[in-house]
């Protein structure tokens, strides 16, 4: 998307043009203070100041400063409140910032600007799933999921995210078919086969679920949750030696991200 927007730009001349490229090179390279800066320049010097101020703010997020990339996308809406790069951007960010009713603002009136916007939709439903609206969450992952069942087979998240959504809610079924259909068009996702692989323990296919947790763990060795489903699939299927390997593996690699006074990780 960063690409895109800066290429919009790329029959810029002058002083503005080179700070553009300057600014799309580091990016490349992912160097994105350096990046932030040439952007920052190009505000300076470029006459269409919404244009730059889009990629300037998805390079701050990757970055690390979300302040600076509120500042710079609440901006952009000023000058254009109706633009949908910015709508989405600031939706996300408040989506990875816990600001769920802020982020169904940005995201529902980008749903409504382009109804056939799925990644809109999918963003929508996951926020609208932790505000524990259910209702209107599957109104949009269902949106999502007919947007891109044909036209953007390489869209897996819409399957993935709508799977997990009724694997929170014991619906093993409908989370088992949804996370093969995300591991079909995306192989290389640890997500994906872990998802698949646990709504199968979940409805005690241990041996079939046995595959799948274990290519999520090739895919993703460091995928924790993966290590301790499989440890127990393999415990019940009387395989304790192997069992232990991975629910060894599990405590090892949860060991660090939590001391005995944090509460625990959110999910």
């Amino acid at each position: 998307m960063i690409l895109l927007a800066v290429a919009a730009l790329q029959l810029a001349s002058g002083p503005c043009g080179q700070a553009l490229q300057q600014a799309q090179s580091s990016f490349q390279q992912r160097a994105f203070p350096d990046a932030v800066q040439a952007f920052e320049k190009a505000l300076s010097l470029c006459p269409d100041r919404l244009a730059v101020l889009v990629p300037l703010a998805q390079t701050l997020i990757l970055a690390a400063n979300e302040p600076a990339a509120e500042a710079r996308l609440r901006e952009a809406l000023a000058l254009a409140p109706r633009h949908p790069a910015a709508l989405y951007s600031l939706g996300r960010l408040y989506y990875s910032q816990g600001r769920y009713p802020e982020a169904v603002t940005h995201l529902k009136l980008l749903t409504e600007l382009e109804p056939a916007n799925y990644r809109a939709h999918d963003n929508l439903a996951l926020c609208y799933d932790l505000l524990q609206q259910d209702t209107l969450a599957l109104k949009h992952f269902f949106r999502a999921l007919d947007l891109v069942k044909d036209a953007h087979r390489d869209y897996d998240w819409a399957f993935s995210n709508t799977a997990e959504f009724f694997l929170k809610r014991d619906q093993f079924d409908k989370a088992f078919q949804l996370a093969a259909e995300a591991a079909a068009r995306n192989p290389q996702s640890a997500r994906n086969f872990y998802l698949t692989g646990t709504a199968l323990v979940k409805l005690r296919r241990d041996e079939q679920s046995l595959r799948w947790l274990q290519r999520a763990v090739e895919l993703d060795p460091a995928h924790a949750e993966a290590r301790f489903q499989l440890g127990h699939a393999l415990r019940r299927l009387g395989r304790s030696a192997e069992a232990r390997v991975h629910l060894d593996k599990f405590k090892e690699l949860r060991a660090p991200a939590a001391s005995p006074s944090d509460p625990p990780s959110p999910r």
